[in-house]
């Protein structure tokens, strides 16, 4: 086993030559649903992002920033228009902005990754005109996008990139205290590989606020692919992340999906969408993760053999798949209720969670195998038909179902039985009055 030694939080300040002081931040939300996008460089006017995203219950957009459109000349930095406005938009419809700080510069090393010092302090020169102009703008700040891909194996690779964020998490602090500065963005490889856990043998906590991966599951392979199968194994890197961060360490998910594709690795449309409502509503039952960012807004191309083209909540012509209105139905859920509790039956095929706000009080199921029939119970003691939204047609909202609330007597619990498949049913377990 490899030891590396911590960097202490007064030597990230030294990088700098200042000290690095406490965040005056804004509360995070219950859990962040979000989604990335890539409208601020490739976007087609009039489609209006903003008011889509906004209205799929959607509250942080993840993009880029690219060094290279920062500093399209020699050492002379400057923010485009066009960002401002977008970023205009974001807030607009209520949604915070998340940029992606990276990629490299070719007028700096070839574009190389920011190592070497002329290059790391031209990245950080970057970095500090970014964060400085957009002050205020910015929810969140992400250094770097999946550096551990060229080698996630490597230790002095890993504590490269820990010293890039170092100079870069401070930099931010300084000129944007607001912003939350996440580290990361580690593909499944690397989180596999050890990169995450370096991350954090480097010290990378003492700087960020969070870390973020990228643990798509989509190529693993049957029974190994589902979200059941996802969150059983992201709660094992959860644990092992924990004990060697020696606390609770703040994750945030800033890409996962499913693509629909019709290849390797590829599902349909309808099963990317029942796996969509899956894979957030399993997330919460993780305390430590934060938010998810689903990957991405729209299809990037229409070729439906290739799967980069197919990641999106919309088509590439912006209509809508069958996720974005499954997203639409849940988001509220998901990122505004408190999760009450979670069980697994029939040997973790069917899943239960229950969730509440104010005197709304909801009990989510599915199951991840063949169809079942659930019996459920409401302590409420009021006959009545079951309530409930089905994310098969999620078009319906809540709708009051045929199926009726069986009360032995008045102020007593009563029971109801549940057809369950692929799709969440999201039940109220106060019975509605009899039409």
């Amino acid at each position: 086993m490899n030891c590396f030694a911590l960097l202490p939080l007064a030597l990230f300040g030294s990088l700098l030559g200042f000290t690095l002081t406490t965040a005056a931040q804004t509360a995070e939300p219950l859990f962040t649903v979000g989604v990335c996008s890539h409208e601020l460089h490739k976007g087609v006017a009039g489609k209006q992002p903003g008011a889509l995203a906004s209205a799929a219950g959607i509250t942080s957009v993840r993009t880029d920033a690219h060094w290279a459109y920062v500093e399209r000349e020699r050492n002379r930095l400057l923010i485009e228009p066009s960002w401002q406005r977008y970023l205009a938009d974001n807030r607009r419809h209520g949604l915070d902005t998340l940029f992606i700080l990276g990629y490299g510069n070719r007028f700096h090393g070839e574009g190389e990754k920011p190592r070497s010092e002329p290059v790391r302090a031209a990245f950080n020169r970057y970095v500090s005109h970014l964060a400085g102009a957009l002050k205020g703008q910015v929810a969140h700040y992400e250094v770097w996008n999946e550096w551990d891909v060229e080698d996630p194996h490597s230790p002095t690779f890993s504590e490269d990139y820990a010293r890039l964020v170092a100079d870069a998490a401070g930099i931010i602090r300084e000129q944007d205290p607001a912003a939350r500065v996440l580290a990361g963005a580690v593909t499944t490889q690397g989180i596999e590989s050890g990169f995450a856990r370096r991350l954090i043998e480097h010290g990378v906590l003492q700087a960020v606020d969070g870390l973020s991966l990228h643990p798509y599951v989509h190529c693993r392979g049957w029974r190994r692919d589902t979200p059941e199968a996802w969150i059983d194994w992201l709660a094992e890197v959860d644990q092992q992340l924990s004990v060697a961060a020696g606390r609770p360490v703040p994750l945030y998910l800033t890409e996962m999906a499913w693509p629909a594709h019709d290849g390797a690795c590829g599902v349909s449309e309808k099963l990317q969408a029942a796996y969509l409502a899956r894979s957030y509503f399993l997330a919460r039952t993780l305390p430590n993760v934060k938010g998810m960012w689903w990957y991405d807004f729209r299809n990037d191309g229409t070729d439906r053999r290739e799967r980069e083209h197919n990641f999106g909540l919309l088509r590439h012509d912006y209509s809508a798949k069958p996720a974005y209105a499954v997203l639409q139905a849940i988001s509220e859920i998901v990122g505004e209720y408190e999760l009450l509790g979670h069980e697994r039956r029939a040997r973790g095929e069917v899943v239960l969670l229950r969730f509440a706000r104010d005197d709304d009080e909801l009990l989510v199921a599915w199951t991840g195998g063949r169809p079942r029939t659930l019996a459920i119970e409401s302590a409420r003691g009021r006959a009545g038909n079951v309530q409930m939204l089905d994310t098969a047609t999620p078009q319906r909202g809540r709708f009051a179902s045929d199926v009726r609330w069986n009360c032995a007597a008045a102020g007593q619990a009563c029971t109801a039985r549940i057809e369950l498949n692929e799709f969440p049913k999201i039940i109220s377990t106060r019975a509605s009055p009899t039409h």
